[in-house]
Order: C-alpha cells, then structure tokens, then sequence
C-alpha cells in the first residue's frame, strides 16, 4: 500500500510518519514544505492542478493529511488549515488514484461541553475560537467532498514532542526553569481546566488503523477520560522530583491558593508561572471513544503518567 503523508514534519506527523514506516506493507511518500520531505509542496499556496499531476504520478493508496497551523491569526488559520485542505479534496477529485483521505481534525471543533459529559461524534460543533472554526470548516469540506474519507477528532495530544508553547509544554519548561534557579515554589494558573489526554503515539497507531480500515466519517480519538490539569502538574512534579510548592493562581488577581501538596515556605517570593488552556473549549473536555473502538478496532495504551515522563525528559535535556 503506498501511502501520501502530508505534514510529516509537524508534532503528530513525525510520529504517524514512523508508525507507517514500520508497517513492511506500506510504501511511504512524505509532501510538505520543509527540505526533507520527499516532495516539497505548500498546500496553502499551491495549486489543486500541481497537486493532482502529483497523485497522478504516484497513485497513493492513501492519503493521510496531518499538516496545519495552531497559532497564528484568522486568515492565517484558515489559509493554512482550511484551504489546504479544499485543495486536498479538489485534488483528489480530479485524481484517478482513487485514493482514501485520512484528515487530522481536532476536538476544538466541538468547543466547550458540559462537566462530566462525554463528547460523541454527533455532538453539534460549537467552536469558541478561530482555530476550532478553521479545523470544522476543513472537516465539512472533507464530509462534503464525496470522497473515501474518515476525519480523526484528535483530543489533547501529549508524549514526546509536545510543543514547549502547548500547555502541558509550559508545565514542564516552568518546572525545568524553577529547578534550574532552585526556586522553592512554582504559580500556576487555568489548573481548573479538565482535558482529555492523549498520547501521540496512540493518535498514531489511530492513523495506522483508519489507513487500513473502510470507516468514514468522524471518528473521536481520545483517552475517554478527563483529567484536571492540577492533577496533571502533580503527576509532573512527582515525576520530575521537583520538591517545591505547587501554587494555584486560578483566583482574582493576586490571590495564591496553595492547592497542591507542600507548604508555601517564603510568601513574598514570585515564581514561574503557566497559563491557561488557548482551546476555546472552556473549562471540560471528555471523549466518547467507542466509535473508534467499534469501527478501527482501537484502543489508547499509553497512560498520561508515562506521557508526562516523557514531556519532562525532553524539558530536563534543556536544563
């Protein structure tokens, strides 16, 4: 099976990438933007004409799109996560590879949903940011298109690799630095807020499935488990070896609540300090995973203690 891996480069597309790599059966084309790739290919700016002469070419089997943007502005969201991929689809409708999409979506799509709710697939999108509303409208593109499509609601991805600028990545790097200069406390904000953690090795092993399977649709990739991220510092502090307090400034301004473990020993002392989730999802986030168990045959893994470690060993290499 030759596959077309868009994105190989990107935090989740370098795992997918190794993942279909060790699978003896599957020939692996990378495109992206960067010198490495087998194809150097900007789906924001290129045309669906260059694309199609290129499926064309090497007839994939499948093409697996993990490319996009989270940060920037608007327009920037949308020309990178929203026409890059109408030119995925206008492409392989003009294609005669015939080939599968398998598209990354993301769990912003659905924006904020009820404490103690599990999130389902039919659940009706409510995006509260740009960045969800570029990812759904990418999604209704891929549903829309006609296609042999599945679209992968990926969760919080979490494990090796983890962005330093993503919320778990500024745990570890403000614990790294409070370690470094041996500060006795660390502040910590938005630690309220409960997140489906997934490891992105498991969202791999997700894209590896759905390559191989006839699902369409969306499909939740989650842990099927909300976690606070209070509980998320602790395991990373523990893990760390980080002896210091762990202070909560989830109140009005200049208010410290002590909410983790050790005594506060020198008040007038102003650690690190992390900032809340970006998501537009508000406060919760649980998936309902039983579609992909019942259509992909899969399940997570890996547990958050073990992506945490992992996280924390590549903050340390910075210390």
């Amino acid at each position: 099976m030759r596959v077309l891996l868009i994105g190989a480069n990107g935090y989740l597309g370098r795992f997918v990438a190794d993942r279909l790599l060790a699978d003896p059966a599957v020939q692996l084309t990378a495109l992206g933007r960067g010198d490495d790739a087998d194809v150097r290919f900007d789906l924001a700016t290129g045309s669906p004409g260059a694309l199609t002469r290129f499926l064309d070419a090497v007839h994939p089997g499948v093409v697996v799109n993990c490319a996009g943007a989270t940060r920037g502005g608007a327009r920037e969201l949308i020309r990178h996560n929203t026409v890059a991929v109408a030119t995925v689809c206008e492409a392989l409708r003009r294609s005669g590879c015939g080939a599968r999409l398998v598209q990354i979506g993301c769990a912003a799509e659905y924006g904020p949903s009820q404490p103690g709710s599990s999130t389902a697939e039919d659940a009706v999108p409510r995006p509260g940011g740009p960045y969800g509303v570029s990812k759904l409208a990418a999604t209704e593109l891929v549903l829309g298109s006609g296609l042999d499509a599945v679209v992968l609601r990926v969760f919080s991805p979490a494990g090796p690799g983890t962005p330093a600028g993503s919320p778990l990545g500024r745990l570890a790097e403000a614990m790294r630095r409070a370690m470094q200069s041996g500060d006795g406390e660390l502040k910590l904000g938005g630690l309220g807020v409960q997140r489906d953690f997934i490891d992105v090795r498991d969202i791999a092993r997700a894209v590896h499935a759905a390559s191989l399977s006839a699902a369409q649709g969306v499909i939740n990739i989650g842990s099927g488990r909300a976690v606070r991220l209070r509980d998320a510092a602790a395991v990373l502090a523990r893990v760390a070896g980080y002896g210091g307090a762990l202070h909560e400034l989830d109140g009005p301004p200049g208010h410290v609540r002590p909410s983790i473990g050790h005594p506060r020993p020198e008040p007038d002392h102003a650690g690190p300090v992390a900032y809340p989730y970006p998501d537009g999802c508000g406060s919760w986030q649980q998936a309902d995973v039983r579609t992909a168990r019942d259509r992909l045959g899969w399940r997570p893994r890996i547990n958050l203690e073990e992506s945490l470690a992992d996280i924390w060993m590549e903050a340390a290499c910075r210390i």
